[in-house]
């Protein structure tokens, strides 16, 4: 985010709000509950209406950087779904497993879905080290196959030790192990990894995996009901706002005059 301090105070409100209501739904969601529980639904409840539960300043998180070596799907896509996670984190693998190869299918390759991950480490220097080696796998075009990798059932029981990224990045295809090596050693893996993460606590996320999908939060491993109903919640919504003489809609009065998607990052 700038730290400009000309930000509307509007802007900051919706943040903060956002991160409060993030905070809350990732303890509710991962503090301890009924066995096989996934979390708290009420928490993660979405409803049929496309704007309630979304706070529409939070959708310029989405970078839609084409060269973004993190991100799967068209960078104009209507619907971006940021991820916080942790490759240590089970909950994450489970999503990475069961549901995002279904959203993947389903809404990321007709184009209506993005999907942009933040590394977002909180599980110590393992953490650290194996999301600063997707970074680099990613730099190389590989992230989504270390990503598979990584997350593969009983990946995280093996550690991330420095021999097992390796061994990862050669599962996943890295084509240059001396680059990969440098690079996620190096100084440009540490400020990426470290804005993502900064970017996950400003948002309030507690725990992994949390979400936004299209200024929506969302925490934890929810059912793929969750993720759908979210999906196409925000994809009806930015269908009407392209209409014809919708607010927003490109010659409108609204849209005349109106601040890049981007201000206010």
């Amino acid at each position: 985010m700038s730290t400009s301090t000309s930000k509307p105070i509007a802007v900051v409100t919706g943040v903060a709000v956002a991160a409060v209501l993030l905070g809350v739904a990732s303890y509710t969601a991962t503090k301890p509950s009924s066995p096989g529980a996934q979390g708290s639904s009420t928490v993660a409840e979405v409803s049929a209406d496309p704007a309630a539960g979304t706070y529409p300043e939070l959708a310029a998180y989405a970078r839609r950087d084409p060269a973004d070596g993190l991100a799967l799907g068209r960078a104009d896509a209507p619907v971006v779904l940021i991820e916080y996670a942790d490759f240590k984190c089970g909950y994450c693998g489970q999503f990475a497993r069961e549901t995002e190869p279904v959203l993947v299918e389903k809404y990321v390759e007709n184009g209506t879905l993005r999907i942009e991950w933040r590394n977002f480490p909180i599980f110590g220097e393992e953490s650290e080290a194996v999301a600063r080696a997707a970074w680099a796998a990613g730099q190389q075009g590989r992230f989504w196959q270390f990503h598979a990798a990584a997350y593969a059932k009983g990946a995280k029981e093996k550690g991330y030790g420095k021999d097992r990224l390796v061994a990862l990045a050669q599962e996943a295809g890295v084509p240059d192990a001396a680059r990969f090596a440098e690079d996620a050693d190096g100084t440009a893996a540490r400020e990426a990894v470290g804005k993502d993460q900064a970017e996950g606590y400003e948002l309030g996320a507690a725990s992994t995996p949390s979400f936004l999908i299209n200024g929506r939060p969302i925490a934890g491993a929810q059912p793929l009901e969750t993720f759908t109903e979210a999906i196409e919640a925000a994809a009806e919504a930015a269908t009407s706002a392209k209409a014809p003489g919708s607010p927003g809609a490109e010659g409108s009065p609204a849209a005349e005059g109106a601040a890049p998607s981007g201000a206010v990052r």
